[in-house]
């Protein structure tokens, strides 16, 4: 599932409404993604200073998920994504700030998402995710992503998309 987006259904109604989840890592052992829309209001330059430079200082910092929300997780653009193994979706993988310095727009994520063996499968049987190849936009361009891939994949999902956050106010 590395480079998929998993897109909460309406029926998760805890940490994950709403979200949609970059998958980073999947396998026999479990799974590992970060949530691409939602944000904190916490400064790149603030949480981690030396990203700053590469971000303009300006950016916030995403939430990546429940688990470990004092660790980060930064997807960046490859400029030359032959040299990277780390590859999610198209020419965006994950940085090692520390190695890698060929790397053009950045997105930083406080935490991530993760599922132990089978758990996500089993979540995914539940129909409280759905599947959707991932587009590099999604990850930079975007701020509510959410609706967005819902109307991509057409249908009822598109109208699932016009679906206020609190359906009580429609």
């Amino acid at each position: 599932m590395r480079g998929k987006l998993l897109i909460a259904t309406p029926g998760l109604f805890d940490f994950f409404r709403r979200t949609v989840v970059l998958m980073i890592e999947h396998s026999d052992e479990g799974a590992f993604g970060v949530v691409l829309n939602r944000i904190s209001e916490t400064r790149i330059a603030e949480a981690v200073p030396p990203l700053a430079v590469t971000t303009g200082g300006d950016q916030l910092v995403r939430i990546g998920g429940p688990v470990a929300s004092e660790s980060i997780v930064v997807l960046g653009e490859f400029l030359d994504p032959d040299e990277s193994p780390r590859l999610v979706v198209g020419d965006i993988g994950v940085v090692d700030p520390a190695e890698d310095s060929q790397i053009g727009q950045i997105q930083v994520y406080a935490g991530h998402a993760g599922w132990t063996s089978g758990q996500l499968e089993e979540e995914i049987e539940r129909e409280a995710w759905l599947v959707e190849p991932a587009l590099p936009r999604d990850i930079f361009d975007q701020e509510d992503v959410w609706p967005e891939v819902l109307k991509r994949r057409g249908g009822d999902h598109a109208l699932m998309a016009t679906m206020p956050p609190d359906p009580t106010l429609n």
